[in-house]
């Protein structure tokens, strides 16, 4: 167990902290979690203080700012507001992740099915190079379509469900299949799975609870991606930016897909990183594995 800082100023706790982190010890990823919404308490108190302040006011803040820090501590001790649980979740379940990637002997193939098709089916990608094995071919589909890169596809796939990780799934389980994080607006007339998400407000991130678009398989996924996008004009101006992957990227992010102010700098690290470089590696020009390169 990863001792909590019993203070704000705890820096041998903060010390410890940091130890675990580098071991890859998934408590210390809750504990992070935990004082990541100890911060955003903190910047709520500020907040409402200075709300409450004589305007112009000259005083000495600093104790009240230690106070407040404590204070921010001391609410997210236990159960909080909910935000250290929300972002436990987006990172994946990370505690039963890095507990299947240890006990997985090298080299075992994963358990995981096929490409889901209906929604009761239970797709859970081993790693990033068996999600991107299996939503390649509907990638290339849906790419050749809007004339776009498929690998940017693979990469907006990739950040919205860290990989096929933290599919959004409803109470029940039940994969919504979901694989680019589109709503369910007043368009929608289909099924959909309320989630707990964290939107970013004036550059905060802020959690709410939201509604999204559920699909009977990944397929189903794709195709509603890309009629999304051809039947909204907002985003009539990155569809002419196509040719660069990069700044489709960037383009989908100025109409507003995603309210994260760094969503288009997240995709293009992904389409440059070793993951998906290594995944397509064991992918041949048909879309079968290259057992020669793995």
């Amino acid at each position: 167990m990863v001792p909590a800082p019993a203070m704000y100023n705890d820096f041998s706790g903060l010390a410890q902290l940091r130890a675990s982190a580098a071991r890859s010890d998934p408590e210390a990823a809750r504990e992070a979690a935990r004082q990541f919404e100890a911060l955003f308490v903190q910047m709520m108190l500020k907040s409402m203080r200075s709300a409450g302040s004589v305007l112009g006011e000259q005083r000495d803040t600093t104790y009240e700012e230690m106070f407040d820090q404590q204070v921010a501590m001391e609410i997210t001790r236990q159960r909080g507001l909910g935000l250290a649980d929300l972002l436990m979740r987006q990172l994946g379940n990370a505690t039963g992740r890095i507990e299947a990637e240890q006990q997985m002997p090298a080299g075992q193939p994963s358990a995981a099915g096929p490409v889901a098709t209906s929604r009761g089916s239970d797709w859970r990608p081993g790693s990033p190079a068996e999600f991107v094995r299996e939503i390649w071919p509907l990638a290339r589909q849906a790419a050749q379509r809007l004339n776009v890169d498929p690998r940017a596809l693979v990469a907006q796939a990739a950040l919205e469900t860290g990989w096929g990780s933290r599919m959004i799934r409803d109470e029940g389980g039940r994969n919504s299949n979901n694989l680019f994080g589109i709503k369910a607006d007043r368009r929608w007339s289909g099924p959909s799975v309320a989630v707990r998400t964290i939107e970013y407000r004036g550059e905060l991130p802020q959690p709410e609870r939201a509604q999204f678009r559920a699909y009977p398989s990944l397929r189903a996924a794709f195709d509603d991606y890309v009629n999304f996008l051809t039947s909204n004009p907002r985003y009539a101006d990155a569809l002419t930016q196509t040719a660069d992957a990069g700044r489709f990227a960037r383009a989908l992010q100025e109409a507003g897909y995603a309210t994260d102010p760094r969503y288009a700098q997240k995709i293009e690290r992904i389409m440059a990183g070793p993951q998906l470089r290594e995944a397509l590696a064991q992918i041949g020009p048909s879309g079968e594995v290259n057992t020669e390169a793995s």
